[in-house]
């Protein structure tokens, strides 16, 4: 087997396993960080959604006030604002989905259903816990989700949620009595969810790995090419042609060139050291022959 050969074998072997062992731990990376990438911008959208929230309380109830006691106006509650401006970002991001889970809603569209009752008795639990964030399976495959807690901080959310009596006529007409009463302060009644199919980070995570994998691969390609010039050049062919007049030597033919040693590497000092034992071996001949 020739010198090429056996170096290319030992080179791509260990190129191979190189990238076998970079596309694993890559493709781990990569996936970790489109995950976490996913739950930022879920944080982000969580923060759009409290902001609505507060907004609706502080500026749009009021001015909507006088108006509640003849009829009801779901603008008014912040739940219904937050969901619907997330419905509208749902436009752009539509992998994304935005609930507000809680335990005893006014809305039944609002009731928690098992997995996000779990999430809320976890807060419930813990009151000191901000938020969570984890993967369910669902029917469509796992499914990534981000959480934070609905805590009754403001007395003004009671006036719709303490005792129906309290509430506005116009509410309990539309929704009745028997639900979205009984809550206190300081209780947490809910809990922001927003979920998105883990198929989101793991297609990123992908896409990601095979430009990065393409990349390393035509990396490797060219060093592969390069590194074989390299051995033919410096290598192989000032062997091959030391080989070729030494072959001649043998035969009889004191006429050959020497070979052209250039430079100060070993492959240099070999042919210096070839030429001078060449030289060596002629005159040895010539003496034999006198």
């Amino acid at each position: 087997m020739q010198l090429a050969t056996k170096f290319n074998l030992v080179l791509i072997t260990v190129l191979l396993i190189g990238f076998a062992i970079a596309g694993f731990s890559s493709y781990t990376i990569l996936r970790k960080n489109a995950r976490q990438e996913v739950l930022d911008r879920a944080g982000i959208m969580m923060e759009s959604a409290l902001a609505m929230r507060s907004y609706t309380v502080s500026e749009v109830r009021p001015l909507l006030a006088a108006q509640m006691k003849r009829q009801f106006l779901p603008q008014t509650v912040p739940a219904y604002a937050a969901t619907k401006t997330f419905d509208k970002l749902r436009r752009v991001h539509p992998e994304y989905v935005y609930k507000e889970a809680t335990l005893n809603p006014t809305n039944p569209r609002d009731r928690a259903v098992e997995w996000e009752a779990d999430i809320i008795q976890a807060f419930r639990n813990q009151l000191d816990l901000k938020e969570m964030t984890g993967e369910r399976e669902t029917v469509h495959g796992r499914s990534l989700y981000f959480a934070r807690p609905i805590q009754i901080k403001q007395g003004t959310c009671l006036e719709c949620h303490s005792v129906p009596s309290a509430a506005p006529e116009s509410m309990r007409k539309l929704y009745g009595d028997a639900n979205g009463f009984g809550w206190a302060l300081n209780e947490v009644v809910g809990a922001q969810i927003i979920s998105v199919p883990m198929a989101v980070p793991i297609k990123r995570a992908e896409e990601a790995l095979v430009t990065f994998m393409g990349t390393l691969g035509g990396v490797l390609l060219v060093t592969v090419v390069i590194l074989n010039i390299l051995l033919r050049v410096v290598v192989t062919n000032p062997v091959t042609q030391m080989a070729a007049i030494a072959e001649e030597v043998s035969k009889g033919k004191l006429d050959s060139p020497d070979f052209q040693a250039l430079g100060k590497n070993e492959i240099a000092v070999l042919g210096a050291s070839f030429n001078r034992m060449r030289r060596s071996l002629e005159k040895a001949i010539k003496m034999l022959e006198e």
